[in-house]
């Protein structure tokens, strides 16, 4: 049988430099996992968008401090639903109400299938860019770097989701800045 619920950060960090891709720790606010009995077999993270303009712009300056960021999600076994069953969990721990917001790598041909299956809008797919590359290795948002050593960044499909009372899911819904698309298939 599976379940969600908190866990602390530390017990995620593993997975979140071993297995992710990205092999790095992003800002965390709040961390769950999902248990097989009571085996931890994934973990989730949200966080602070590393983006202020991303804040304001879902919804507005008055819901700024109302949005999260959906940044890791690491499955060991990635077995079919466990993904749903972890995200769908996690979001009803979340302290209400919030706007939740995740992307899909298209590096690494995601289309958000998983955002898909849980309901989340499409809000369409940020642009592809350089940033400057970080001194020291570490990430190239970091502004201490060379200005003239740019590494590419890809694009991303963007979700959002609301969280809270139906009330306060619709107030959230009424104010998104964004224009919701149709999936990426």
């Amino acid at each position: 049988m599976y379940n969600v619920r908190q866990i602390e950060r530390k017990d995620a960090l593993d997975r979140i430099l071993h297995v992710h891709y990205l092999h790095r720790v992003p800002s965390i606010s709040f961390t769950f996992g999902l248990f097989l009995h009571e085996d931890l077999v994934g973990t989730i993270t949200y966080g602070s968008p590393a983006s202020g303009p991303l804040c304001r712009g879902v919804c507005g300056e008055e819901f700024k401090n109302k949005v999260l960021e959906l940044n890791r999600l690491v499955l060991d076994n990635n077995i079919k639903n466990e993904a749903s069953m972890l995200i769908a969990g996690s979001l009803k721990l979340l302290p209400q109400p919030r706007i939740v917001v995740s992307y899909a790598d298209t590096a690494q041909d995601h289309k958000g299938v998983v955002y898909q299956a849980t309901n989340w809008l499409y809000t369409g797919c940020t642009k592809a860019r350089t940033d400057m590359r970080a001194k020291g290795g570490k990430h190239p948002r970091h502004h201490a770097g060379d200005r003239t050593d740019r590494v590419f960044r890809s694009s991303k499909h963007r979700y959002v989701t609301f969280v809270g009372n139906k009330k306060e899911r619709k107030t959230l819904r009424k104010h998104l800045n964004y224009g919701v698309m149709e999936y990426p298939k």
